[in-house]
């Protein structure tokens, strides 16, 4: 595991990144004093972060806006802001930081929150594995699945989120590419995202999950082994390994994350 500490208070970074270190003390830890150290050490894939803890204010760029650029570069990545002020919450939660908490902190306090983060699921099953809690992935024969294309795991996750519901080009569209007014270029860009997700099932021998018919497209639901999937069946290691994260770098999908927070979590 690799965890950012951020601040740009040199004693309160120490204070962090020790913090940090005792608490998980297999971790790699990376301190940075700066939001232009942390965007020039995501240039290099291998050093991108699992968890990052951070300061929201930050001289150069806000915390936030940093949060936001950490998760362009490492979506999978949580995010946790440490500050002395509670002012920013509401808008932390909003770019979906999996937590939140004041300074001073301990290594107690850095623990409670790894506790709380999922684990990247490694399915024991021989086959696909779609993970949904926290961030989107998939899994094949326990390996993360490459997709050629961002938007095409993108699409996979809007049809796993449906359950099976078929769906029409115009939807999908207008959900992956809500800030593109052309209809018509918005559906070509589709059409090559099918064929893409298509031939990457067939590479496992899984082409047959994909259902399309008369301009709709769906997913075989009941052939998905699925952490989401399990909960709403009722398997309690499924709704135990929830904590309240659901594909948490798609927007579209706050709307599913709100209704398993309100019956899981409440």
């Amino acid at each position: 595991m690799r965890i950012y500490a951020i601040d740009d208070e040199p004693k309160m970074m120490r204070a962090l990144r020790d913090a940090i270190q005792e608490a998980e003390p297999n971790a790699v830890v990376d301190a940075f004093s700066s939001a232009k150290d942390v965007l020039d050490a995501l240039e290099d894939a291998e050093k991108r972060p699992d968890v990052v803890f951070s300061d929201i204010e930050l001289p150069g760029m806000n915390g936030l806006n940093l949060a936001a650029r950490i998760k362009e570069a490492a979506p999978n990545a949580r995010i946790v802001f440490v500050t002395g002020y509670d002012q920013y919450a509401l808008e932390a939660y909003r770019l979906h930081a999996h937590g939140y908490v004041l300074k001073p902190v301990d290594a107690a306090a850095i623990r409670e929150e790894l506790d709380q983060i999922p684990q990247p699921v490694r399915s024991e099953a021989k086959g696909l594995y779609v993970q949904c809690f926290g961030a989107f992935d998939v899994f094949w024969k326990g390996e993360l699945l490459s997709f050629r294309r961002r938007r095409t795991k993108e699409l996979l996750a809007f049809l796993i989120d449906r359950k099976g519901v078929a769906c029409t080009s115009e939807e999908i569209s207008a959900v992956l590419w809500e800030d593109e007014p052309d209809l018509g270029k918005a559906k070509h860009q589709l059409r090559n995202l099918i064929s893409d997700l298509r031939a990457t099932l067939k590479e496992i021998g899984k082409e047959d999950l994909l259902i399309r018919r008369s301009g709709m497209l769906a997913i075989r639901a009941d052939q998905i082994e699925c952490d989401y999937y399990r909960m709403l069946s009722g398997n309690p290691e499924a709704v135990n390994a929830y904590h309240g994260e659901y594909m948490s770098q798609y927007s579209w999908a706050e709307m599913t994350s709100g209704r398993l927070w309100f019956e899981y979590r409440q």
